[in-house]
C-alpha cells in the first residue's frame, strides 16, 4: 500500500497452491454436456488478487475448494471465504470480487451466493452486513 498506510496484516501466512485441473477430451468437447462443478468454480476465484496483498485468495487460503458448493441442476452456486483476520476491512471488497468474477464469467441461469465463513469475522453483524452489500450490489 502506498501513502504510508499500515497493512491490517503485514506478514499474512501464505499457503501452497493447489495443481491445475487436468481437462479431458470430453472437457473441451463442445457437443458433450459439462455440468459446472465445484472445482470450476474454484478455478474461476482462485487467481482473484487479495486488495492488500501482492498474493492471490488462493495463497492467503482465503478461498478453498472445499467452501464451493455447485449445484448445476438447481442453478446455484454457494462460496464461502475466510478472511485471513477477524477483523478484515477489506471483506466486503473480497466477497464482492468473488461475486463479480462469478457473474461474469457463469451463465446467467446461476443464483451465486457469496459468504464470509462462519465464526471468522469479528463480528457477525458485520458479517451479515457484508452479506447484504454482495446481495444489493449485483442484484
Amino acid at each position: 500500500m502506498s501513502g504510508g498506510t499500515r497493512l491490517e496484516n503485514a506478514n499474512p501466512v501464505i499457503f501452497q497452491r493447489s495443481g491445475e485441473r487436468l481437462l479431458t477430451a470430453s472437457d473441451e468437447d463442445e457437443d458433450v454436456h459439462d455440468p459446472i462443478d465445484d472445482r470450476e468454480i474454484f478455478d474461476l476465484i482462485r487467481a482473484i488478487n487479495d486488495p492488500e496483498h501482492p498474493l492471490s485468495l488462493e495463497e492467503l487460503n482465503v478461498v478453498e475448494q472445499v467452501r464451493v458448493k455447485v449445484n448445476d441442476a438447481e442453478n446455484t452456486v454457494g462460496v464461502e471465504f475466510t478472511p485471513t483476520i477477524p477483523h478484515c476491512s477489506m471483506a466486503t471488497l473480497i466477497g464482492l470480487s468473488i461475486k463479480v468474477k462469478l457473474l461474469r464469467s457463469l451463465p446467467a441461469r446461476f443464483k451465486i451466493d457469496v459468504h464470509i465463513t462462519p465464526g471468522t469475522h469479528a463480528s457477525e453483524e458485520a458479517g451479515n452486513k457484508i452479506k447484504t452489500i454482495i446481495a444489493s450490489q449485483m442484484g
